[in-house]
C-alpha cells in the first residue's frame, strides 16, 4: 500500500488550519457575521446560495470556491444580490457544483472572514422519522435574527407598493426572491405548500417557515380576545415539539400552519406590552430595531410586518415597507403612514405597537420563552422597551417621521406621496368590496349575518371576509391625513424645505391648490351592481367622507358601499340594501366613524 506523507501532510495542515479559523470566527469575527448556506444537502447540479448577514455595513466582498482534491482550482464569485441595513446582506450563488467536498472562503475587503468545507452529495435526504412536527436543534440569537432579517427583505425586495400575491405561496415558490427555497431538499416548495394566512396569522406562517427549514424553535399561544377592561391574555404555549405523529416533512408543516390558523386572532399581538406569556414583546422606536421581520400590531387587530426600509434621498422621501394579509389570503406591500399604520392608546382593547417575536431558546433538551429581563440583559437581544406605552399619537407619528426622513422634506413631494398612498388604499378597497358583491351574486337571497357593537369590527366568517368597517376606519384616517396636511406644515416648519420669501398663508394656498389637482387627476373605477364601470376621481371621494361612515356593509349594493348620493345616475343601479335592523346598528355606532376610534367593549 503506499502512502503520499505529502498529501497526508498537506491535508492535516488543512484540517488544522479550519479548526484554528473557527475558533477565531468564536471570537469577535461570529458576531460580527452571520452566514447561511442552504441547501441542506448539496445535490449533484442543484445550486448552492450562500448569505451572510451583518448589523454592520458589508464592506466590497467576494466569494471563492474550490474542490479539495489535489490541485482544486479557486472559482471566484461576486454577490448576485444584496441589501439592508440593519442588519446588512449579501447573497452568493455557485451554480451545478459535481459530487465532491469544496472549500467555500468570504473575503471583504479581501480579507478572509470565512471558511467553509461542504460537501456535494450523491443521494437525497431522507424523510423525517420523528413523531413532532420538528426537532429543533438549536436557540435563536442574534446570528438567527440577523438572517431572518435578510430572508424577508429579499423576499421582498423588488416588490413596489402597487405589488400584491394571491397567497404566500406566490412569494415563497419563487427561488430568485427565497434564499430558504427547497433548503430541506424535499421539493417543498414546488407546489406541494398550500399557505394562506391572514392578517394576524401571517407573522407566524413567516416566522414557522424559517424556523422550519432552519430547523430552529417555534411556538404560539393560546389567547383571549380581551376588553376595553381586560387586555388578551395568554395561556397554554403551543410547539413544533408537540407530537405530530409519523408522517411527510411537509404534512406535518401544513398542519402546524392550519393549527396556527385556528389558534392565533386579532388579540394575539395586542397582549399587554409588559406581559412574558406572550408571542411578542414590544421594541423602542429606533432604526437599528425596526428591521424586517418587526410585527406592527395596530390598536383594532389589524397586523403588519416590516420587510423594507428605502433610504430618503434629495429628490424622494424616504419609505417604510410592510405587509399584511387579507381574509382571502392575498398578501399586499403597505407603506407606512396614518392611513396604514393607526397608533392609538385609549379607549382601545389591549396594548399595539411595534413588536418583535419572544426568543426560544433550548435547555436541557426543553424549549423556553425568555423573560423579558432576560430578553433586555442579553448581548443577543438588549432591546425589550416600553417607550411605546402611553406614547400620545402625535408624538409616536413624529418620531417615525424622523426616522423615515431625517432630513427635512419638500412638501409638495411629502403631499404626493400621501395622495399615492390614499390611492393604492382605495384600489385594495375596490377589490375588497367586489369580493363581497361576488359572494352574494353567488348565494342569491342570502344575507350575511351583522354582528352586534364592537364585534363589528372583530368577527369572524363572512362577515370578517367580505365587510370593511376597519379598513373605511383607516381610510377615513387617511383622508383627514392628506386634508390636514397644509395645516400641519405651517405647525411643523422645521419637518419641511420651506421658502423663506414664502409666508404662511402663501404655502398654505399653495399646497391647497396641488392637493385640488392631485385629487382631479387620480381616479378608481369600480363595477356597478349591473356590471357596468363607473369611475370616481378621489375627490369626489374625499367629499364622501360622510357616506364611508355608512359604507362597510356587504348586504349593501356596491353603490352605497362607495358612497354613491341618493338619486343620482351612479345609484340608479342598486337594487339591494342592507336589512333595516343593520342599518339601525350601523346608525348607532357611526359616532365612532367620526371620532376615528373603535366603540369599547
Amino acid at each position: 500500500m503506499n502512502i503520499n506523507r505529502k498529501e497526508i501532510k498537506k491535508s492535516f495542515i488543512l484540517i488544522i488550519g479550519l479548526i484554528w479559523f473557527n475558533l477565531l470566527l468564536s471570537g469577535s469575527n461570529k458576531e460580527k457575521y452571520s452566514v447561511f448556506i442552504s441547501p441542506a444537502k448539496i445535490l449533484p447540479g442543484t445550486s448552492i446560495r450562500v448569505i451572510i448577514a451583518s448589523d454592520e455595513q458589508i464592506p466590497e466582498s467576494y466569494l471563492e470556491i474550490k474542490g479539495e482534491e489535489p490541485g482544486g482550482e479557486k472559482t471566484k464569485i461576486s454577490p448576485v444580490k444584496s441589501g439592508g441595513g440593519p442588519p446588512f446582506w449579501k447573497w452568493w450563488q455557485i451554480e451545478a457544483p459535481l459530487a465532491g467536498r469544496y472549500q467555500i472562503e468570504i473575503y471583504s475587503n479581501r480579507k478572509l472572514i470565512f471558511i467553509k468545507s461542504v460537501e456535494v452529495v450523491q443521494k437525497p435526504p431522507a424523510n423525517s422519522q420523528t413523531n413532532v412536527f420538528w426537532k429543533a436543534d438549536k436557540s435563536w440569537n442574534a446570528d438567527e435574527e440577523r438572517l431572518y432579517s435578510a430572508w424577508l427583505e429579499a423576499l421582498f425586495q423588488e416588490a413596489t407598493e402597487k405589488d400584491s400575491w394571491p397567497n404566500l405561496n406566490s412569494i415563497l415558490s419563487d427561488p430568485k426572491r427565497n434564499f430558504l427555497y427547497n433548503h430541506l431538499g424535499l421539493s417543498e416548495d414546488n407546489g406541494h405548500l398550500i399557505l394562506q394566512p391572514d392578517c394576524a396569522d401571517l407573522p407566524f406562517f413567516l416566522r414557522g417557515y424559517f424556523a422550519w427549514k432552519n430547523r430552529l424553535p417555534f411556538g404560539f399561544h393560546q389567547c383571549t380576545r380581551g376588553s376595553l377592561y381586560k387586555p388578551p391574555s395568554c395561556e397554554r404555549w403551543l410547539t413544533n415539539e408537540l407530537p405530530a405523529g409519523e408522517d411527510y416533512e411537509i404534512k406535518k408543516f401544513a398542519r402546524l400552519m392550519a393549527l396556527v390558523m385556528d389558534t392565533v386572532h386579532s388579540g394575539t399581538a395586542r397582549t399587554r406590552l409588559t406581559s412574558e406569556m406572550s408571542d411578542y414583546y414590544p421594541l423602542p422606536l429606533s432604526r437599528k430595531q425596526l428591521r424586517p421581520g418587526t410585527v406592527y400590531a395596530d390598536p383594532y387587530g389589524h397586523t403588519l410586518i416590516l420587510v423594507r426600509w428605502v433610504l430618503q434621498t434629495d429628490g424622494k422621501p424616504g419609505v417604510l415597507l410592510a405587509v399584511d394579509a387579507q381574509p382571502d389570503g392575498t398578501i399586499g406591500l403597505k407603506k407606512f403612514w396614518k392611513g396604514n399604520f393607526i397608533f392609538v392608546t385609549e379607549g382601545i382593547v389591549g396594548q399595539p405597537g411595534f413588536k418583535a417575536f419572544r426568543p426560544i431558546v433550548m435547555e436541557n433538551g426543553q424549549l423556553r420563552l425568555l423573560s423579558n429581563r432576560e430578553i433586555q440583559n442579553s448581548e443577543d437581544y438588549g432591546n425589550f422597551s416600553l417607550e411605546q406605552a402611553n406614547l400620545p399619537p402625535e408624538e409616536f407619528y413624529d418620531r417615525m417621521e424622523q426616522l423615515i426622513n431625517p432630513e427635512p422634506l419638500d412638501p409638495e413631494t411629502a403631499l404626493k406621496e400621501l395622495f399615492q398612498a390614499l390611492y393604492e388604499q382605495l384600489l385594495v378597497r375596490v377589490g375588497s368590496v367586489e369580493m363581497g358583491e361576488k359572494f352574494l351574486k353567488e348565494h342569491p337571497g342570502y344575507v350575511i349575518p351583522m354582528p352586534s357593537g364592537v364585534s363589528v369590527f372583530l368577527a369572524g366568517g363572512a362577515w370578517e371576509n367580505y365587510s370593511t368597517p376597519n379598513r373605511d376606519l383607516r381610510l377615513l384616517v387617511a383622508i383627514d391625513t392628506i386634508e390636514e396636511f397644509p395645516e400641519k406644515v405651517i405647525r411643523k416648519p422645521q419637518r419641511f424645505r420651506i421658502k423663506k420669501s414664502e409666508t404662511p398663508r402663501q404655502l398654505k394656498e399653495r399646497l391647497e391648490k396641488l392637493s385640488s389637482k392631485l385629487a382631479e387627476e387620480l381616479s378608481i373605477t369600480y363595477t356597478r351592481s349591473d356590471g357596468s364601470p363607473w369611475t370616481l376621481t378621489l375627490k369626489e371621494i374625499l367629499a364622501r367622507k360622510e357616506a364611508l361612515e355608512m359604507a362597510y356593509n356587504p348586504n349593501d349594493c356596491v353603490e352605497v358601499r362607495w358612497g354613491a348620493p341618493a338619486n343620482s345616475k351612479e345609484i340608479s343601479t342598486c337594487h339591494r340594501r342592507a336589512p333595516q335592523n343593520q342599518r339601525a346598528e350601523m346608525e348607532r355606532l357611526r359616532s365612532w366613524f367620526k371620532r376615528r376610534l373603535h366603540p369599547p367593549t
